[in-house]
């Protein structure tokens, strides 16, 4: 049997009593229903601030989605969206919803990145960084000796004795951090290294770290810093509203959508 026609047959046989029930089986029910929840909120913020998407807005989207998946005809399209078992109608509602998220966030806090970013610039200093982790103190001097003395190299190193797989794969390679996303003591010494230095071995959590900075890079209010920002403030002012909403609803939702947005913020 072809994938497509068990799909068909799964659409047809599934009732949604069963889908509910699988969601609560593997616990993920909770996730839905607090992202739909989210999407009232949005809704009715929105409404209150007469903020609309435009089928204009939507067809463009769509056209930039239909390009990344690289689904040049419409015959293309129409079989993509059976199979994600989905229409048209709700490609476009959910292309409408992202749109209006994004409409919002800017409305509540465009103003308010640049500020934070001010405020916190130093967090959003990023390095390029290697490590080697290991589990025992001994090894990890032993290392450290052997890579200062060039009896090893720090990415042969890496690739022979760091407890996890994907490291060992890529030599030691960590990638991009922010210096808010590392251990305060330990961003204090990765900041304070210079490129190519081999730290000496710092414990978190009874591990310990062997690293190297390859390069620093400066904070700056890039375009891809600044939609982190603005989804991290986004995201807290959703759960706030959340929050909000079932304390004065007593903690259950009755399908309603929920009251002025704009009264405890």
């Amino acid at each position: 049997m072809e994938l497509s026609e068990q799909q068909s047959q799964s659409k047809s046989s599934i009732k949604l009593e069963e889908i509910v029930s699988f969601l609560k089986e593997n616990l993920q029910i909770k996730d839905i229903y607090q992202n739909i929840l989210f999407q009232r909120i949005i809704n009715s913020a929105a409404q209150e601030r007469d903020l609309t998407v435009t089928p204009e807005e939507i067809q463009l989207h769509a056209e930039r989605l239909r390009h990344q998946k690289h689904l040049e005809k419409a015959a293309d399209t129409f079989a993509w969206l059976e199979d994600q078992m989905i229409t048209p109608e709700d490609w476009e509602a959910g292309i409408r919803n992202t749109l209006l998220r994004k409409k919002l966030a800017e409305f509540l806090f465009a103003k308010e990145v640049e500020k934070f970013f001010g405020q916190n610039k130093l967090n959003f200093d990023q390095v390029i960084l290697y490590q080697i982790i290991v589990p025992y103190e001994k090894l990890a001097r032993e290392i450290f000796y052997q890579i200062e003395e060039e009896e090893l190299s720090f990415y042969l190193a890496a690739h022979l004795y760091d407890i996890d797989e994907k490291r060992r794969y890529h030599c030691g390679y960590e990638g991009k951090r922010y210096r808010w996303s590392i251990n305060a003591e330990f961003a204090a010494r990765i900041f304070a290294a210079n490129p190519k230095e081999v730290i000496f071995p710092f414990r978190t959590d009874e591990l310990y770290h062997i690293s190297m900075v390859e390069k620093f890079i400066p904070a700056e209010l890039t375009p891809e810093v600044y939609e982190e920002i603005l989804d991290k403030m986004f995201d807290e002012w959703l759960a706030s509203e959340l929050n909000y909403m079932l304390h004065n609803s007593g903690g259950k939702e009755d399908g309603t959508e929920p009251d002025s947005t704009d009264n405890h913020t």
